[in-house]
């Protein structure tokens, strides 16, 4: 098989060829070794790479194979870890130069059964500083690229890992999502992620202060639907180590995937009713959702405005991130990025009243979706308000309406991780506009609280309407 095939074949695939012996793990992960040594200079989606720990684990992982031993779901499978997931012997940089060389002695949970399930990690992928931007720059080096176009950042904060599946720099990726950080650089780089629901996936494993999880959730990323549901296979299940991580053993992710949406009653909604969005983003992604019609479901459009909840967002986000890591800035200030200075900030000032209040919030609009979800079984929106826009360029107007660059472009995102449902971003087409033409455009699909299966199959009925597995950027 020509390298460049075997670079974006499926997990699914590149399993079958390392049981059937077709391909050798070592071979393979030499493979995308040096593509990684090739390409990311050019985008720097690794902040650390583990060839020597790679090419052993694959020569172990090649023994197994050679010897008939049981094999994992994920036998051999060069993957990516973001870099906010500690790794044993591996530095983790959590995208701050503060912890440039550190290197931990412990693996989180995410990291465990990654190696149980017998991948193989490359190395770990780049994030901005504790995951507080939705696009991926930060002071250990230049600024993570989109290989659909290397001046436009690939979105944040699981930008590294997103631009290494767009390049073929890896098969699978993990990612993590406390306001989209799994969806922006999904649909900005042109790949399915999807953000679990709160609890499916344990986050133990971490630096600094504990804080309370109320919004993040790890998360698997691919290039096909059945990897993902694969991926999160592995990942899923109760941690007692997590004190919010769901009790239940989760259901096989993979069991309706070929099913389709067929009687389905499903909702559409521009901008939730209060979101700027770019006029070619709300054209490609409303001509997506109407593809669920031609596929049997049912297709509405209802009185769905939400008044806009981004100040109880932050309130509880920048707390968190304060918690864990304001008692570094006396001595560390300088070695902040200025987005991270601007959370923690924040989150100094942030009252018990007002902390009260945003719960308040968050809980009125988990329990307004959960209501909403009695007369839907999915929920549509674009991803993302733009298509992937310059490094370090945020936009302050979008479809003619200011909004706060620091957020104002990932508007239907961060509320999805306030009411900790599950919510994917799949890729429905590309950008036609002179300013952003060549740009993928993802499409938002929520579910409830639990029903990763159900965005799952809904997602995988689309990918077969409209397949975008085999659309590679020009850096690939």
């Amino acid at each position: 098989m020509m390298e460049q095939e075997l670079a974006f074949e499926s997990a699914g695939e590149v399993r079958r060829l390392i049981v059937f012996k077709e391909v050798s793990c070592v071979e393979l992960t030499e493979m995308f070794l040096r593509r990684i040594e090739e390409m990311n200079p050019i985008l720097n989606a690794y902040l650390t790479l583990c060839p020597d720990d790679a090419i052993g684990a694959a020569h172990r992982a090649q023994e197994a194979v050679q010897n008939g031993e049981q094999l994992g779901s994920l036998h051999g499978i060069p993957i990516s870890i973001k870099d906010l997931e500690l790794t044993r012997g591996i530095t983790t940089t959590l995208g701050s130069a503060m912890f440039q060389d550190r290197i931990p002695d412990m693996d989180s949970v995410v990291v465990e059964r990654v190696k149980a399930a017998g991948a193989i990690i490359l190395g770990k992928t780049n994030t901005p500083e504790f995951g507080l931007s939705g696009t991926t720059e930060n002071k250990l080096g230049d600024a993570c690229r989109n290989p659909w176009d290397p001046n436009r950042t690939p979105g944040g904060s699981s930008g590294g890992a997103a631009a290494a599946l767009a390049a073929g720099l890896c098969t699978l990726a993990t990612g993590s999502d406390g306001g989209g950080s799994i969806r922006i650089p999904a649909s900005f780089s042109g790949v399915f992620g999807i953000k679990p629901s709160q609890g499916r996936v344990p986050r133990y494993g971490g630096y600094g202060y504990p804080a309370a999880n109320h919004f993040s959730q790890s998360g698997p990323m691919s290039r096909t639907l059945a990897d993902t549901a694969l991926l999160l296979q592995a990942l899923a299940g109760p941690d007692s180590r997590d004190p919010v991580s769901m009790r239940e053993t989760p259901p096989d992710f993979a069991a309706q995937l070929d099913q389709g949406v067929e009687g389905w009653r499903i909702a559409w909604s521009t901008n939730l009713g209060y979101a700027g969005v770019d006029p070619e983003v709300a054209r490609v992604t409303e001509k997506a959702a109407r593809v669920f019609e031609e596929m049997g479901a049912m297709v509405e459009v209802p009185d769905l405005a939400l008044e806009d909840p981004f100040e109880a967002f932050w309130d509880v986000f920048s707390t968190a991130s304060y918690t864990s890591y304001g008692h570094l800035l006396e001595e560390h200030r300088e070695q902040f990025t200025y987005y991270g200075l601007r959370a923690f900030e924040h989150g100094a000032e942030v009252t018990g009243a007002d902390l009260s209040r945003a719960l308040l919030r968050v809980d009125q609009l988990r329990r307004q979706l959960e209501t909403f979800f009695d007369d839907y079984d999915l929920l549509l929106t674009p991803t993302m308000a733009v298509p992937a826009f310059p490094v370090e360029e945020r936009p302050a107007v979008i479809g003619g309406k200011e909004v706060d660059p620091f957020w104002g472009y990932l508007p239907f995102t961060f509320p999805i991780n306030m009411t900790g449902q599950t919510a994917g971003s799949v890729p429905c087409g590309f950008s036609e506009a002179p300013a952003s033409a060549g740009m993928p455009i993802g499409l938002h699909l929520v579910g409830p609280r639990g029903s990763e299966a159900r965005v799952l199959q809904a997602s995988a009925a689309f990918e077969r309407a409209r397949p975008w597995a085999d659309k590679r950027p020009p850096v690939s």
